[in-house]
């Protein structure tokens, strides 16, 4: 199949080929703006941190009187049948659209079924006829996308939430080598260039890389606002070449809840219940902390360690590597397999600290969030994001990366430390509502919707009340 693609257009230059303009729909200053936000799955479907942070902050707005409609594209046929159209809602709810998505080329994170495509996405665009477009990723939609929202929508304002790397870097947007040899450690990248990421992938030749640089930055012009939960990864795309004027700091937010107990111990009982939780993967940890474990064991000690997730979708190696963990940490360390968001509350109650110890950058992980929501304090590798929400010695410690001995130490610490874990969870900060979140989105909505301020550099924000 030949590929297709929309024309290209250098940054700046949006409107050069316009299509016929809609009647514009003027803003009246009390009516909430019409939001059509875009995710890459569903979080029925696939709960991974963007999709649930990117469906509750839809609930948010839609409680906050903004007319929304969530699209989130899908071509996970393990998951739900793909039906004969290429829209499908989920259950009875008519503001949630899945959207099927044809054949994605993750290299240049380009839809190549544009001729499928287009013509759906470009009539729901013109029946709903957005205000705002908030765009929460391109995977499996495709970053040409963002070329048609423009073409389509030449009013809207279209704001682009960076979860990831995706853009950057094409080892699965990790920016994380790929290992060399059998048994080859992966080691953690600070910068792309067509040079470097040649050679991470000798297959394609370092012209292919630029092209897709220039490709995905052409169609990143059309963006009027990025938005990123974290300074860390705002400053990865600061240095990847996005103008820094248009990248806002923006932390995400969580649904409120009661805080779990913590758990009754008895005198001088250790607080010796580790509890992990996430997608069981190579750059997530979880063998590095099944290696801690067993180095504990070896020298005398009982943590317990609670894994909480699956390994959908993983090589047999690797899944071999973790039921080998397992099996060497046997009384010790229990997998518990995949969970629901309402389990958590019961989950964390039964824990005492979560283990994060990613080896690759993260940005803004929902775990920790949630851990700090139950007053937990959290173990995270110190790196990226993580070492930005925690902070080492206050709320939580910090690990260094791909190092199950350090991380043995850590936990030995947590769990043997006097008075500890007490001071750490008293230290922990509130975590933003999903009210206030939508109340500061809808701010910048605004601003951006506004004539006489839609162009105004977010600078003042950066280090204002959007960051924490």
């Amino acid at each position: 199949m030949s590929r297709r693609r929309l024309p290209l257009l250098p940054a700046g230059h949006a409107a050069a080929r316009p299509a016929p303009r809609q009647p514009a729909r003027p803003l009246v200053a009390a009516r909430p703006p019409r939001v059509l936000l875009i995710a890459h799955n569903h979080p029925s479907l696939h709960p991974g941190g963007t999709e649930i942070f990117a469906h509750e902050l839809f609930g948010g707005l839609k409680a906050a009187g903004a007319e929304c409609l969530f699209l989130a594209c899908t071509n996970d046929t393990h998951r739900a049948p793909r039906p004969g159209t290429g829209f499908q809602t989920l259950g009875r709810s008519a503001d949630e659209v899945l959207l099927w998505a044809g054949h994605f080329d993750h290299f240049h994170q380009s839809q190549i079924d544009l001729h499928g495509l287009v013509p759906d996405l470009s009539n729901l665009l013109r029946a709903f006829r957005p205000d705002i477009v908030h765009v929460h990723h391109t995977l499996l939609l495709g970053v040409e996308m963002l070329f048609l929202i423009r073409r389509v929508c030449p009013d809207a304002k279209i704001v682009y939430t960076l979860h990831d790397y995706y853009p950057i870097c094409a080892n699965d947007g990790q920016m994380v080598t790929p290992p060399r040899g059998e048994g080859g450690a992966r080691a953690l990248c600070t910068k792309a260039s067509p040079d470097a990421c040649h050679r991470c992938f000798p297959d394609r030749p370092a012209d292919q890389f630029l092209l897709r640089e220039k490709h995905i930055k052409a169609m990143f012009g059309l963006v009027d606002r990025f938005l990123a939960p974290s300074r860390f990864l705002r400053d990865r795309y600061v240095a990847w070449g996005l103008d820094p004027a248009r990248i806002e700091v923006m932390a995400n937010s969580r649904p409120a809840v009661e805080p779990a107990p913590a758990r009754d111990l008895a005198p001088g009982a250790a607080r010796d219940a580790f509890a992990y939780f996430g997608n069981l993967n190579p750059f997530k940890g979880v063998t590095v902390a099944l290696d801690a474990v067993a180095r504990m064991a070896r020298q005398g000690l009982s943590p317990s360690l609670a894994v909480h997730g699956g390994s959908l979708y993983q090589a047999p190696e690797f899944r071999q590597r973790v039921a080998d963990g397992f099996e060497a940490t046997r009384g010790l360390a229990t997998a518990h397999g995949p969970y629901r968001p309402q389990e958590m509350p019961a989950l964390m109650a039964a824990a005492d600290w979560v283990v994060m110890p990613s080896i690759w950058w993260e940005n803004a992980p929902l775990v920790i969030q949630e851990a700090f929501q139950h007053r937990r304090p959290v173990i995270v590798s110190g790196i990226g994001g993580m070492a930005e929400a925690v902070r080492d010695g206050v709320d939580g410690l910090h690990v260094r990366p791909n190092d199950p001995a350090d991380l043995a130490r850590v936990m030995t610490r947590a769990m043997t430390e006097p008075g500890l874990w007490e001071r750490l969870s008293a230290n922990i900060p509130a975590v933003r509502p999903t009210e206030e979140a939508a109340s500061l989105h809808l701010a910048l909505y605004g601003e951006l919707l506004s004539p006489t301020s839609a162009n105004l550099a977010p600078a003042a924000h950066i280090q204002g009340n959007r960051t924490r």
